[in-house]
């Protein structure tokens, strides 16, 4: 995965946007105006996404490409760096996660706009 493809993946979920609310150089993708997923242009070969604190720990034991959030709350944030140890089909799977995770605790009648 790149940085583009993660973008296009990512916008390509409903009620998405993508905005620089911290700098001019990462890039946030939020979900009803929660934040789900993060990427700096700077360093475009990794990216955080939010994670069910259990599955996160796990993710970290399974593959040495998925850290603890940088810069993030650690508990429900990992970096996840793309390369061979992390295949595409796990990271579409983990923005999934990310996105659903955020989602699901929107309120109720966003929710129900979201197929939630």
């Amino acid at each position: 995965m790149n940085i583009e493809e993660l973008r296009s993946y990512c916008l390509s979920k409903k009620e998405v946007t993508e905005s620089f609310p911290f700098d001019n150089d990462t890039l946030v993708f939020k979900v009803a105006g929660k934040m789900f997923a993060a990427i700096s242009l700077s360093q475009p070969d990794r990216c955080n996404l939010k994670c069910d604190p259990a599955y996160a720990l796990e993710l970290r034991n399974r593959h040495s490409a998925v850290q603890p959030g940088y810069h993030m709350n650690k508990m429900h944030w990992n970096t996840v760096h793309f390369n061979e140890d992390v295949s595409d089909t796990l990271m579409y799977s983990l923005i999934d996660h990310s996105y659903e995770k955020v989602a699901g605790k929107l309120p109720a009648k966003i929710r129900k706009t979201l197929g939630y």
